[in-house]
């Protein structure tokens, strides 16, 4: 292969790297700030991100409402923060007030996860499904095909985490969030009302995993029952990479994850994507275990 056509190749894969770790950052911002605020390791989160996608198509499909996709991901998002309110109710709740284990907690978060799955699978079928768009020629640049739903994909979570930032910076329940993940104790001494935090932790939540599943269906063109589950590692992964309860970590995690799969396709296929990323994760917390930056909000 001669040497401009492998700069060429490895620019296209550092593209669509970008634009697969943009969608890991936003679906891991969600899984972290649950587990800083709450402490919970919740497995069922790719497939909240699977259900987010399924409203948005559902909304979004001819024979639907045939709303617009960016009012189909509203409707989505919307719905999305309904079914994870309910779980709060009826099992995150209750099992903080027993004062569950860390592993209770995961094997609940893990069943929850397959009753989602089955859940989308008994109402939608195992059919893949696509969004109603109108389809958009690649962008060429300096010889790269720049995909418009990638971009869009890029440019939006670019957007999501810096309005993100300025909620966690800049508003009282961004701050009462960080307080809590800081303390849970002393900010409830503090005045700070918890369950607030913990309801408002769920909507954001539900928007980021939303706007994730939804540019996963863009990226991939299609919306399938396990398309969050096959990517609850690289999520985890980027959580723990990042540093476990920062979502600026985790953001940083996701881009990595995402860039360092790409760029191993070349060299080693499509099918060890995964594994390489994984080993990536393995080798920096070997090097900085606390991750890439201290694991709190």
């Amino acid at each position: 292969m001669e040497t401009s056509e492998l700069i060429l190749r490895t620019a296209q894969n550092l593209f669509d790297g970008l634009a697969i770790g943009s969608v890991i950052a936003l679906a891991a911002v969600g899984l972290t700030l649950t587990y800083g605020i709450l402490r919970l390791s919740n497995f069922a989160h790719g497939d909240f991100m699977t259900l987010g996608a399924y409203l948005t198509w559902l909304v979004n499909r001819p024979d639907g409402l045939n709303l617009n996709l960016g009012l189909s991901v509203v409707v989505g998002a919307i719905g999305t923060i309904i079914a994870m309110l309910i779980s709060e109710y009826l099992l995150w709740k209750p099992m903080r007030d027993r004062k569950a284990t860390s592993t209770t907690l995961i094997i609940i978060s893990i069943g929850l996860a397959l009753f989602l799955r089955n859940g989308i699978l008994m109402i939608w079928g195992a059919k893949n499904q696509r969004y109603d768009i109108p389809l958009v020629q690649a962008q060429k640049f300096l010889g790269l095909q720049l995909a418009t739903d990638r971009i869009w994909a890029i440019l939006l979570s670019i957007v999501a985490i810096a309005i993100l930032h300025l909620v966690l910076q800049k508003t009282k329940i961004g701050k009462a969030m960080r307080a809590v993940a800081d303390n849970i104790d002393l900010a409830r001494v503090s005045g700070i009302n918890v369950e607030q935090v913990v309801l408002w932790t769920w909507v954001i939540t539900a928007i980021l995993t939303t706007l994730g599943g939804v540019m996963l269906g863009l990226i991939t063109s299609t919306v399938r029952p396990n398309m969050g589950w096959f990517l609850i590692l690289p999520m985890f992964a980027s959580v723990i990479l990042g540093g476990i309860g920062n979502p600026y970590g985790a953001i940083a995690g996701g881009l990595v994850i995402g860039v360092v799969q790409e760029l191993s396709v070349p060299w080693l296929g499509p099918d060890y994507k995964l594994g390489v990323a994984l080993f990536i994760m393995i080798l920096i917390l070997l090097i900085r275990p606390q991750g890439i930056f201290k694991g709190t909000l």
